[in-house]
């Protein structure tokens, strides 16, 4: 798939998941769905970010770089510092979060294989798309 495709798709994602979890955050009632739901868009809003700054980096790659962020922002959270700093600039609370809890690391590893599979796939299709009828596959000579 051409860099400026990926990434104009990955720019069109990441603003659909913003908006996604700003509803999620805003208007669906607390619960244990709504959180899970929030921490998976957190991973594949990173995910999408990353593809949008850095479209060549393959699926794996980003999945592995957007899971880790994602753990390691949940792992500071236990330091109870993003939640200090949320306290003084609300808006902190969106990238930071306030509380860690062990079961969104899961949550991130799932969000982050999904992310990952659904971009593989995604650019594998858009492939099989744009080859012409009887052209060899791409990487291959006839």
């Amino acid at each position: 798939m051409p860099l400026t495709r990926r990434r104009l798709i990955a720019l069109l994602a990441l603003a659909l998941i913003v908006a996604a979890g700003l509803v999620v955050h805003l208007v669906l009632p607390s619960s244990a769905a709504a959180d899970i739901a929030g921490d998976a868009l957190y991973t594949v809003a990173v995910y999408a970010g990353l593809v949008v700054v850095f479209p060549r980096l393959r699926p794996l790659v980003v999945a592995l770089v957007a899971g880790g962020w994602s753990v390691a922002v949940e792992l500071f959270q236990a330091t109870g510092v993003p939640a200090d700093l949320a306290e003084r600039f609300r808006p902190v609370a969106f990238v930071l979060g306030t509380g860690f809890d062990a079961r969104d690391l899961v949550v991130y590893a799932c969000a982050a294989v999904v992310a990952g599979s659904t971009d593989a796939a995604t650019g594998r299709a858009l492939r099989r798309e744009t080859r012409r009828p009887g052209a060899p596959p791409q990487g291959r000579s006839a």
